[in-house]
């Protein structure tokens, strides 16, 4: 017999509470939904990230294997204020690997390994859509006079746009590594 069965339910994933914040649950509502967006985008990004540490190689294996385990932990730690702030007014954090890849946005890009320049592509491609939603939501949260999770937003968009930047940089021709003549 499952331990599900057993308990009761003390708040269903889709059901928001009042909450001590004094945000009304029609406005929570709408942060929340924000909140789990971007929670869910962190996440799918983060195995992404988290694939591409494992299986990076070449020249450079060792600059870009340590940058990219600091770019998913930044991610990780930017997605545990988001689902805290989502409790805290009253929501549900959206949990499990399903649950938040069908939430998010952007889309994992499979198990096969590329190159590592066409997975940086792909990672930078995903930072921009979610700096994208983070900015939409940061403005709804602003609107809906929920500045704390505003300012928690912008405050994990700065280090989310750090990280893109570098991947940027990455993909730069410039490098000191030449690539060996093909004959």
């Amino acid at each position: 017999m499952s331990t599900q069965e057993e308990h009761e339910v003390r708040q269903h994933a889709d059901e928001m509470e009042e909450n001590a914040l004094r945000i009304d649950t029609d406005r929570a509502e709408q942060i929340v939904d924000a909140l789990n967006t971007d929670l869910a985008n962190a996440y799918v990004l983060y195995h992404q990230l988290k694939k591409h540490h494992w299986n990076v190689e070449g020249a450079e294996f060792r600059d870009l294997h340590l940058f990219l385990e600091e770019a998913y932990e930044h991610l990780e730690e930017g997605a545990d204020i988001i689902a805290e702030r989502a409790q805290a007014i009253g929501g549900v954090p959206v949990a499990g690997p399903a649950n938040q890849q069908e939430r998010a946005t952007i889309e994992f890009e499979g198990e096969d390994v590329y190159d590592i320049r066409t997975s940086l592509e792909n990672d930078l491609e995903a930072y921009g859509d979610i700096i994208e939603g983070m900015r939409d939501h940061i403005e709804l949260a602003a609107n809906l006079g929920d500045y704390a999770t505003e300012e928690i937003l912008r405050e994990i968009l700065v280090d989310v746009e750090e990280d893109a930047h570098h991947i940027e940089h990455y993909l730069e021709d410039d490098t000191l590594v030449l690539e060996e003549a093909t004959h």
